[in-house]
């Protein structure tokens, strides 16, 4: 992937970092008096912040913008919740989406690969985000929940509206995000009304699907409400898509940024599970997680006091040099590589095993396929807004092949 553009130029990607180092150099506990809230730069404080949900709720619905339309979906919604809610819907969900299922998925991601590779095979260019990045996971959600293929344009489409960020700018306030909740609701309105009737029919009449055996999960004789389940396939489409998605396209930017990284990885493919690491610790998804401070807390030398809003940022933690030795060069082969893209402790993210797979699969494949894939012109890539998703929207591409 060596692209045809001059690499002195700065994209947007690569000046958030900048902008989280710079974050960082003001110590490992700030407060942002201009959004305010705590943020929290250092991997260790990160973790602590992630490992304790007693003192660092999840429960964030007492401090952020409410809006009837999406209450179906935080019923659902474990990574909102603090135990023991958490843990029995966890457990519940943990029942039906085992790891075998995850890589039972494999030869259907290859398929999916495959078939949404020949849609493009006779381009020399091409859009990667539409032709694969952005279908690939969505088509995997939906399939695994037995969903109709004839429906899966509705996934992308709601996952379209969820995560444009089209509404917020780079710092929203509360008032923003209650702007932004009021403007998605109805297509929030039709996913719940939609998979609440999905999950009525294999109630009744159950398949070898996502869906069935979550109707079957069952832990002390309590089973998963049917709101429940509508919540979590919210939870599914973030996790398991636009997490995958936002990789995959970070990958072939950083790969391309960085000459001699592709060649590496086709020379010898065991090198790409180790290099997919490196660009979720370069640019996590989702760079901030936030949490409510449920008591008064000393963190970083700062006094947090209770009912404080706070962001542990990934990003930052992810490039602290205490913990990852040249945190800002890109080093595929890195190891080990502790990044906490994923969290840590009991909210690490459930779809973590998917996207991985995923990934995996679709750079192998897209090695086989092309003998080379290149940005050819930095200015045509579209990026996602940095405040909902770090990644891009549009990636055209030029490819040669064998």
């Amino acid at each position: 992937m060596i692209s045809k553009q001059p690499t002195g130029e700065r994209l947007l990607l690569e000046e958030l970092p900048d902008r989280w180092r710079g974050l960082r150099e003001a110590g490992p506990v700030r407060y942002d008096e201009a959004q305010g809230v705590w943020q929290v730069l250092d991997h260790e404080s990160v973790a602590t912040v992630l490992a304790d949900p007693a003192t660092y709720s999840s429960d964030l619905s007492a401090l952020t913008p409410t809006q009837p339309d999406f209450e179906t979906f935080r019923q659902g919604n474990f990574v909102g919740m603090d135990p023991p809610a958490h843990r029995r819907l966890r457990t519940l969900v943990s029942q039906a989406f085992t790891p075998r299922v995850v890589q039972g998925l494999g030869p259907r991601i290859e398929a999916v690969c495959a078939r949404l590779l020949d849609a493009v095979a006779d381009r020399d260019r091409f859009d990667l985000v539409d032709a694969l990045a952005y279908p690939l996971p969505i088509i995997v959600i939906a399939e695994l929940l037995g969903i109709p293929a004839g429906e899966h344009r509705l996934f992308q489409e709601w996952a379209g509206v969820l995560f444009g960020g089209d509404q917020l700018g780079e710092a929203p306030d509360m008032a923003d995000l209650e702007r932004a909740l009021e403007a998605i609701a109805p297509t929030v309105r039709e996913m719940n009304g939609y998979m609440l009737e999905h999950i009525r029919a294999r109630r009744a009449d159950p398949g070898d699907d996502l869906t069935s055996r979550l109707i079957a999960a069952e832990v002390g004789g309590v089973r998963l409400r049917d709101q429940e389940m509508v919540g979590f396939v919210a939870l599914l489409l973030v996790a398991g898509h636009i997490t995958t998605t936002a990789l995959l396209g970070n990958a072939i930017v950083a790969f391309d940024r960085h000459p001699g990284t592709d060649a590496a990885l086709r020379a010898d493919p065991e090198r790409v599970p180790a290099a997919v690491e490196e660009v979720l610790r370069w640019l996590p998804p989702f760079p901030e997680l936030g949490r409510r401070v449920t008591r008064p807390v000393v963190l970083g030398g700062r006094e947090i006091p209770a009912d404080s809003l706070l962001m542990a940022h990934l990003g930052a933690a992810n490039r602290d040099p205490a913990r990852f030795p040249e945190p800002d060069v890109f080093d595929v082969t890195r190891s080990p590589n502790p990044h906490l893209t994923f969290g840590h402790g009991i909210h690490f993210c459930f779809g973590a095993p998917l996207a991985r797979l995923e990934a995996r699969i679709a750079l192998r494949m897209l090695h086989e396929r092309f003998r080379m894939l290149a940005i050819p012109h930095y200015e045509d890539i579209a990026y996602q807004n940095p405040a909902v998703v770090v990644g891009v929207r549009q990636l055209p591409v030029e490819v040669g092949r064998p």
